[in-house]
């Protein structure tokens, strides 16, 4: 593979970044987001999905295990994270590997948003540095060495 192809993936509420709570997601939007992972990551082609539907997400992993060819899948499940189980099912079906971040630190806020039922089958995860959760994210998944 010449290039590296990695995901970033969004689940609900994310299209609201910018304007919701933005004390505790940020001021940037998902797209200013996006642009700045790309920018940071010139070497990287980059695939930016979000959708509110769990069944768009769970398809949208299916396509890209599918298809091949992705290196690895920054993936911010949103309220997903906490009780999909058929999100943690798909994750756990490929094997394109997947990175669970969260822009918020989640074990500072609400005892539910403690538990998350996807990082048990995700290769890592990482939680409270705001934007640069994604950027993490995505230099976890180029230093694996099989990028």
């Amino acid at each position: 593979m010449s290039a590296t192809s990695i995901l970033i993936m969004n689940g609900p509420n994310l299209s609201r970044l910018g304007k919701r709570e933005p004390e505790v997601y940020g001021s940037l939007t998902i797209d200013e987001i996006n642009r700045g992972i790309a920018v940071a990551f010139p070497e990287v082609n980059f695939e930016f999905f979000q959708s509110g539907y769990e069944g768009a997400l769970l398809e949208k992993l299916f396509e890209i295990e599918d298809r091949g060819g992705c290196s690895g899948i920054v993936l911010n499940a949103g309220a997903f994270t906490h009780y999909s189980i058929a999100l943690r099912d798909a994750i756990s079906s490929i094997r394109t590997p997947v990175v669970e971040v969260h822009l918020s630190n989640v074990h500072k806020r609400e005892e539910f948003r403690h538990k998350s039922v996807i990082s048990a089958v995700c290769i890592g995860v990482i939680a409270g540095f705001g934007v640069q959760s994604y950027h993490l994210g995505v230099r976890a998944l180029l230093g694996r060495g099989d990028s």
